[in-house]
């Protein structure tokens, strides 16, 4: 069983950058954040290949954000840069064997709780 903890959310504004951390216990392939608005679907934000670090990012996330794994392969990080009052959303860690798109969630079977991130203008 693979247990995830997310922290580091918080309110923030406009212009400005937060980081995330997730705790890992156990491995998997991939490893990824997702978010959620209100009234929105979950959206793939950035995932990472835990064998050799390859990362995918999605489109809101591209030149903004950055996923990486510690060695130990213990801690997942999110660091967030010129936030946007749009990014405001719960963000939620994720692991499992990936599927055939990586920022999609039916390929994480094990989710964190989530931590909240709001965004001010």
């Amino acid at each position: 069983q693979v247990r995830l903890t997310e922290s580091g959310g918080g309110s923030v504004q406009a212009g400005g950058s937060l980081s995330l951390s997730c705790q890992i216990s156990g491995y998997t392939s991939y490893m990824a954040w997702f978010r959620q608005g209100p009234g929105a679907e979950r959206e793939g934000v950035a995932a990472v290949y835990t064998a050799d670090n390859s990362a995918w990012y999605g489109d809101s996330a591209k030149g903004r954000f950055t996923i990486a794994i510690d060695n130990s392969k213990i801690t997942l990080y999110l660091q967030m840069r010129r936030l946007k009052p749009e990014d405001t959303a719960m963000y939620y860690c994720a692991a499992g064997p990936g599927g055939a798109k990586v920022l999609a969630p039916d390929g994480y079977p094990y989710w964190g709780q989530g931590t909240q991130v709001t965004v001010s203008s």
